[in-house]
C-alpha cells in the first residue's frame, strides 16, 4: 500500500505543484483494460513543455481503452522526502505507485537525462536493469530524438520506439492488451518477440554487442529470429490527419513553454550539416491552414490561453505562413491572442511578419547564423549570408526593434580562430548598423555560442569534438574580441559539458556501465549547470577502463561499424558520406523542396514523400472546407467599464498554489468563459482583475475576494454562471455582485 502523499511533505519543498496534478483537462480515461505512463526524465516545469508526450497522451486518450497518465522527475528536495518517507514515484493524475502500472514510457530528448532515467526508476521500486525485471514490473519503453543511438542506456530499456509516436503507440498498447487478456503467454520474453515484429520497435535484449580484441565495435549479433538487421523508423505519411492536441492539459505553475504549440510541420529540408534533427524528422509534412485554425479555435477554447507559438524546425518555412496569420488574426479578432514564431531563419525573415506577430510588445528577435564566416557557414550547408542577417537586422531596428540575439556554435570542422573572430565581427557589425540607422545607441546584441557536439545520422557523425581545453581557449579567445563592445552580451556553453554529451551520443553499450557508476555517484539533472558534476563523470569513465575520449574526441573510420546503424531514421549511408565530402570543400546542397531531389533517401525508405499543404486547401482527393469569417465583436465605448466583486474558495486541490498562480488561474477561466474583459494599456496590457489580498502557499479559505472589470454590463447571474463553469476543483466562487 503506497503511503500518503501527507501536506507536511508538500510544504516541505519548493513549488509543491509539481506533485499534485489535478490540472485542468488531466482527468484520465479510468477502469481501462491498460494502464500507460508517460514521462519526460526531467522537471515538471520542462516536461509539461515537451508536445510529443502531449501528443501521444492525446493518441492513448483518443482509444478509451488506455489508462494514460504523467509522471515527471522529482526535484532533489521532494526525492529527498519520498526517500525519507519511503514514497514511491507515483502517478500525477490518480497517485497510483509507477510500478503499477503495465507500461511507463519515457522520452529521451537529450542525452544528460539519462541518469533521471535510472533515479526514477529506483525511486518508483523498478529494478533499473531491464534484465532484472520480474512479471510484476512495467514494460519499460524509450522513444524520442536520442533512439538513434540508445546503445548507452539499451540495458535499461525493454523497448524503443524509434521515430514518431502518435499511431504506433495505439498498435502498441493493442498488442499488450490482447496479450494481457489472453493471460500473459510466454512472459515478458514473449511479449518482446512480438513488439520487436513491428515495424519501428527495437527490443535491444534480442541483441548481444560484439568487440574485437582491441576493444572497437564490431557489431550486434541478432539472438532471436524476431530480431530486425535495421529497425527503421516510423513516420505519420497524412500528417493533416494526424492526432493533435486540441485539449492540453492545462498547468498550474508557469513552465517553461506557458503556451499553446501549433505545429505547423513536421521536418525540415535545409540540411545543415550539424543538425540531427533535420536529419531525423525528414521528410516535410505540412498541415493545412484551415486544420491549423480548427486546431487553434479548439485549443484556446479549452484552456484559456492568450498565447500561441507556431512551431516547427523551421516555422518561418510555412509555405502557407501569411495566410494563416491573416486567418489566425480574423478568428481571434478581439480575443487578444499574441502568436509567436519560435524559429526565424535569416534568410526566409520577414519584418513585416514578425511587426504583426509582435504588435503588442517588442520582445526581440533571435537568429542564428551558426558560424561566424561565410566559408564556415558554407561547411555546415547553413546557406545564409552576412547580407542576409544585416539586412534582416536593419529592416527590423527600422521597425522599432533594439534587441537582437545571435545563436552560434563553437568547435565545428575546419574550424580555425578566424572563424571565432568572425563571430565578433558581425557582432560588432550588427551593432554598427543599428547606430547609422538610428543615429544613437542603445541596441542590446546577445551572442549565445554553445559546443558542438557531433551527432549520429548527420555528415559530422564521424568528426572527433574538441577537446575541453579547446574550447575553453577558444571561449577566452572570443569573450576578449568582444569585451570592448558594451552593446554586446557573451553567454557561453559549459564546454565540461558538451564533452560528457558527446561521450554518451556516440557512446556503445559499455557506456551503459558508466551511466550506472555516475548515477550511483550521485549524478542527476545532468543537465542542469548547478547541478552537473564532470568530476564524477570521469570517474566514472575511468572505473569502467572506458576512455571518454575514444567515445567523444576519436575521428571514425567511415568503413569501421558503428553501434547506432541498428535504428535508421532512413537516412543514406551514401548520402551522410557525399554531404562529408561537400563540407570539406565547403560546397553547398539545394533545399529539396524547392528543387530535385538530393538524395538522401528517406522517402523511399520510410515510404513517405514532402507535402507542402499551406500552399493550397487541397489534401489527395478532398477538398477542405472554406474558412468562414468570424462574427465581429461588439465594441462599447473605450470609457464604459463594468465592475463586479466576487468571493471564492481556495480548498485543498489548490492550496499550495501561489498567489500569482492562483490569478493566472482565474484569467485563463475568465478567457474560457468568453467574459468581455478590460484590459490595462500600455506596453503589455494585462486583464483587469485584482484579489484582495494574497493568502499564504499551503492555506485555504472560505473568503477570497476579487474585483473584475469587463467591457459589457452583464447580469451578474450570467457572469457567475460562465466564470464558476471553468473554474476548476479548489476555486469555486460563492458569489458575486456588481459594485
Amino acid at each position: 500500500m503506497q503511503p500518503p502523499i501527507t501536506n507536511e511533505i508538500l510544504a516541505a519543498v519548493n513549488k509543491p505543484m509539481r506533485y499534485t496534478g489535478g490540472e485542468w483537462n488531466a482527468a484520465p480515461v479510468k477502469n481501462a483494460a491498460l494502464s500507460f505512463a508517460l514521462t519526460m526524465p526531467d522537471v515538471y516545469e520542462v516536461g509539461m513543455s515537451n508536445l510529443g508526450l502531449a501528443i501521444l497522451r492525446e493518441a492513448l486518450k483518443s482509444k478509451q481503452t488506455v489508462q494514460v497518465e504523467r509522471v515527471y522527475a522529482p526535484w532533489l528536495d521532494m526525492e529527498e522526502q519520498m526517500r525519507a518517507a519511503k514514497l514511491p514515484l507515483y502517478s500525477l493524475e490518480t497517485k497510483t505507485p509507477l510500478k503499477a502500472f503495465d507500461l511507463w514510457g519515457f522520452s529521451l530528448q537529450y542525452e544528460m537525462i539519462f541518469t533521471n532515467v535510472l533515479n526514477m526508476l529506483d525511486l518508483a521500486n523498478v529494478p533499473v536493469f531491464a534484465k532484472e525485471r520480474t512479471e510484476s514490473d512495467p514494460l519499460i519503453v524509450g522513444g524520442g530524438p536520442c533512439v538513434y543511438n540508445v546503445e548507452p542506456v539499451a540495458a535499461f530499456f525493454d523497448f524503443f520506439v524509434v521515430g514518431e509516436g502518435e499511431e504506433i503507440i495505439g498498435e502498441i498498447a493493442d498488442l499488450i492488451s490482447r496479450w494481457k487478456k489472453d493471460g500473459k503467454p510466454g512472459g515478458r520474453r514473449e511479449i518482446l518477440r512480438r513488439l520487436a515484429e513491428c515495424d519501428g520497435i527495437y527490443v535491444p535484449s534480442l541483441y548481444e554487442d560484439i568487440y574485437d580484441a582491441s576493444g572497437n565495435f564490431t557489431g550486434l549479433k541478432p539472438l532471436d529470429t524476431a530480431a530486425k538487421p535495421v529497425v527503421t523508423k516510423r513516420v505519420v505519411r497524412d500528417f493533416d490527419a494526424a492526432v493533435a492536441v486540441r485539449r492540453p492539459v492545462l498547468p498550474y505553475l508557469n513552465v517553461v513553454h506557458d503556451r499553446l504549440m501549433l505545429e505547423l510541420f513536421r521536418g525540415c529540408s535545409r540540411g545543415c550539416r550539424f543538425c540531427q534533427a533535420g536529419m531525423t524528422y525528414r521528410p516535410v509534412r505540412e498541415r493545412s491552414v484551415s486544420r491549423l485554425r480548427a486546431e487553434a479555435r479548439e485549443m484556446v477554447n479549452a484552456t484559456g490561453y492568450d498565447e500561441m507559438s507556431l512551431t516547427s524546425l523551421s516555422s518561418a518555412d510555412y509555405c502557407g505562413l501569411t495566410r494563416l496569420i491573416d486567418e489566425l488574426t480574423e478568428e481571434f479578432i478581439g480575443e487578444r491572442l499574441n502568436l509567436s514564431l519560435p524559429s526565424l531563419r535569416i534568410d526566409s525573415f520577414n519584418v513585416e511578419i514578425a511587426a504583426r506577430l509582435q504588435k503588442m510588445r517588442k520582445s526581440g528577435l533571435t537568429f542564428a547564423p551558426e558560424a561566424g564566416t561565410q566559408r564556415l557557414r558554407d561547411v555546415i550547408n547553413k546557406g545564409v549570408t552576412e547580407e542576409d542577417l544585416l539586412s534582416s537586422c536593419g529592416a527590423a531596428f527600422k521597425k522599432g526593434w533594439r534587441n537582437v540575439k545571435l545563436y552560434f556554435m563553437m568547435g565545428l570542422p575546419t574550424e580555425t580562430d578566424e572563424d571565432i573572430a568572425g563571430i565578433a565581427d558581425l557582432a560588432k557589425k550588427v551593432a554598427t548598423l543599428y547606430r547609422e540607422i538610428t543615429g544613437k545607441g542603445g541596441v542590446k546584441i546577445t551572442v549565445s555560442v554553445s559546443c558542438f557536439v557531433p551527432k549520429p545520422y548527420t555528415p559530422f557523425q564521424w568528426f572527433g569534438q574538441i577537446s575541453r581545453a579547446e574550447f575553453e581557449r577558444r571561449q577566452k579567445l572570443l569573450k576578449d574580441l568582444l569585451a570592448r563592445e558594451k552593446s554586446v552580451t557573451f553567454n557561453w556553453h559549459d564546454a565540461a559539458l558538451s564533452v560528457v554529451e558527446g561521450a554518451l551520443a556516440r557512446g556503445d553499450r559499455r557506456v551503459a556501465n558508466v551511466i550506472f557508476a555516475a548515477w550511483q555517484k550521485g549524478a542527476k539533472f545532468d543537465g542542469w549547470s548547478e547541478h552537473f558534476k564532470p568530476a564524477v563523470w570521469h570517474e566514472a569513465f575511468a572505473e569502467c577502463n572506458l576512455p571518454i575520449e575514444y567515445f567523444n574526441e576519436r575521428t571514425r573510420n567511415m568503413d569501421e561499424p558503428l553501434p547506432w546503424r541498428i535504428t535508421s531514421p532512413g537516412i543514406a549511408e551514401s548520402f551522410l558520406r557525399r554531404e562529408w565530402q561537400k563540407a570539406l570543400s565547403a560546397e553547398l546542397t539545394r533545399d529539396c523542396r524547392h528543387g530535385e531531389c538530393t538524395g538522401c533517401g528517406v522517402c523511399p525508405a520510410v515510404k513517405a514523400k514532402v507535402i507542402t499543404l499551406g500552399a493550397n486547401e487541397t489534401v489527395g482527393a478532398r477538398t477542405l472546407p472554406k474558412r468562414r469569417p468570424s462574427p465581429q465583436p461588439t465594441t462599447p465605448a473605450a470609457d464604459e467599464k463594468y465592475f463586479y466583486r466576487g468571493k471564492a474558495y481556495k480548498d485543498e486541490p489548490l492550496a499550495f498554489l501561489s498567489h500569482l498562480d492562483y490569478i493566472a488561474l482565474f484569467e485563463r477561466a475568465i478567457r474560457r468563459a468568453k467574459l468581455p474583459a478590460a484590459y490595462s494599456e500600455g506596453f503589455n496590457p494585462r486583464l483587469k482583475l485584482a484579489f484582495a489580498s494574497a493568502l499564504a502557499v499551503g492555506s485555504t479559505s472560505e473568503s477570497e475576494y476579487f474585483d473584475l472589470t469587463l467591457k459589457e454590463d452583464l447580469p451578474v447571474d450570467e457572469v457567475f454562471r460562465r466564470l464558476q463553469t471553468e473554474l476548476p476543483d479548489g476555486a469555486k466562487l460563492i458569489a458575486m455582485e456588481k459594485i
